[in-house]
């Protein structure tokens, strides 16, 4: 886990989180490079391990509070390809916290090298419905102090 941005009082691995990767064969094409498409599912993996870091998960969301999580907007600069049996590490900060919505920046990095840039814009929303609604209170404290 990365640290960075230490807030005096705070826990400092709330502020940059990192998550391990390995890029496995049906990660990548015939080329063994990692496809476009790929990416976006090792942001979201980080997003949820971040969630759990935090002391949440998903289902334990949907079934008591009748939330789910949506992105809404990603943007996603892909600087430099990851290969087959890299490992990589997928960043994930918080950048901004609405009463709804929230935005991440995140990174894929092979050691220091940068690979993918993202901004992921995420809303809560209900789950039967997908109606916006609050970010739980308990979370968003959570959320709150990793700004």
């Amino acid at each position: 886990m990365t640290k960075i941005a230490v807030k005096p009082g705070l826990q400092p691995e709330l502020f940059v989180y990192s998550f391990p990767v390995r890029v496995y064969f049906e990660n990548t094409d015939a080329g063994g490079v990692v496809y476009h498409a790929e990416y976006l599912k090792f942001l979201e993996r980080a997003r949820t391990e971040w969630l759990r870091h935090l002391g949440f998960d998903h289902q334990a969301l949907a079934r008591n509070h009748r939330i789910v999580f949506v992105v809404t907007q990603a943007v996603v600069d892909f600087m430099k390809p990851a290969r087959l049996d890299d490992a990589v590490a997928v960043s994930v900060q918080l950048e901004s916290l609405g009463k709804v919505r929230c935005v991440f920046t995140q990174e894929i990095r092979r050691e220091a090298e940068l690979l993918v840039r993202a901004k992921i814009t995420v809303a809560c929303v209900t789950g039967e419905h997908f109606k916006p609604a609050e970010i739980p209170e308990a979370l968003r404290r959570k959320m709150q102090a990793s700004l």
